[in-house]
């Protein structure tokens, strides 16, 4: 499904709670086939990147004129999350697009050349991890920036960098960067998210630019971009948990003779239903209000609280679901674990931290006249 193109919905519009995940059928059914594949390579698989290529996804922050979606908060939630379903790697990645192509627009709005190609992959990172100073023909550049999803396979990288004290964004071309395999998580594996280096780069003046604080709509968005993959793999599991369920599959050392016999056993699938169900609802409402026009810094410490309860939601789910499918899911050819780890891994990113989170909004509260 190439993404249309559309006007983010607004307050008073009528809106769907629940994600419509038939709509990534297609996609999904390549990114699953394919989801090994990308965990054992450290990076996203070949024909999985072809397959969001084709269907617009890195396009989804793409300004119109340069032919993309620019695609608001919710639509890049409900998109995430339905590739996240499949494959949470490769949709973590295609996250990272979405956020390193919006700071793109922000830092260089008229900057044509970053998007003559709407259907290429960006990557990028907010930390000023690498410091630049203003020399003849630009800005030499030295750093290195660890975490990097995507980075072996994008064309451009949006990089934070300190120059002459100053915070900055420099867009620069990937293939001028060094990449170090550095990515050995457990969960998440296949976000290939290693570490980018530059060895005194000299950068185009043009490419760099003075930069002033995200904006809360857009902050929001990047939130969506670590959520939507999250939640999206907590609908997967789900999924073979219900596939378990269906099948003649039963509580082994019991009398029953499948698993929906079992009273504790439909209690628990309920359980783990209405977290994920809760957790998708929670990271819609979020995302409406990233997309009006009000939402301002005052409302991020109760937001993010919200964001941080959703990915809580969707780890306390897939331990129900273990805790139903028993040490089989942990086996190697079950992607239950995969779900699991990559949960794990992606649901404890800053964005969705629940301590900082709660100290946040308490600091807010008592802070209140």
């Amino acid at each position: 499904m190439r993404l249309a193109h559309g006007r983010a919905p607004g307050v008073g519009d009528r809106i769907d709670t629940m994600i419509d995940y038939t709509s990534w059928d297609e996609t999904g059914a390549i990114l699953r086939a394919h989801a090994e594949k990308t965990e054992q390579g450290d990076r996203p698989a070949a024909e999985s990147l072809d397959a969001l290529r084709a269907d617009g996804t890195f396009a989804l922050r793409v300004p119109k004129e340069h032919g993309g979606a620019w695609a608001g908060s919710e639509t890049v939630a409900r998109h995430l999350a339905g590739l996240g379903r499949a494959c949470p790697s490769t949709a973590w990645v295609a996250g990272t697009c979405v956020t390193a192509k919006n700071i793109a627009v922000r830092c260089f709005p008229d900057a044509r050349e970053y998007f003559a190609d709407p259907d290429a992959l960006f990557c990028g990172s907010g930390v000023p991890a690498a410091k630049g100073e203003h020399v003849a023909g630009g800005v030499r550049v030295t750093g290195r920036w660890p975490s990097v999803s995507g980075c072996e396979d994008a064309a451009w990288a949006s990089l934070a960098v300190v120059v002459d004290g100053r915070f900055s964004i420099a867009v620069v071309p990937v293939a001028d960067l060094a990449v170090e395999r550095t990515w050995q998580v457990a969960g998440m594996r296949g976000t290939g998210s290693h570490t980018l280096v530059a060895e005194d780069l000299l950068v185009p003046v043009e490419r760099v630019v003075a930069a002033d604080r995200f904006a809360a709509g857009d902050l929001l968005l990047y939130s969506m971009t670590v959520l939507g993959p999250v939640v999206g793999a907590a609908r997967g599991a789900l999924d073979v948990v219900e596939a378990m369920f269906a099948s003649d599959r039963k509580p082994f050392m019991t009398a029953y003779s499948r698993m929906g016999e079992s009273a504790g056993a439909r209690h628990w699938l309920a359980e783990a239903t209405h977290l994920v169900t809760r957790a998708e609802n929670t990271m819609l409402a979020v995302a409406r209000v990233a997309d009006t026009t009000e939402v301002s810094d005052a409302d991020l410490p109760r937001l993010r609280m919200d964001l941080a309860d959703a990915g809580s939601d969707c780890r306390a789910a897939i331990e129900r679901m273990l805790d139903l499918h028993g040490s089989g899911g942990f086996s190697t050819a079950n992607a239950l674990q995969r779900f699991w780890r990559d949960v794990a891994v992606g649901s404890r990113h800053p964005h969705l931290n629940p301590y900082l989170a709660v100290e946040t909004l308490g600091a807010a509260l008592a802070d209140r006249p």
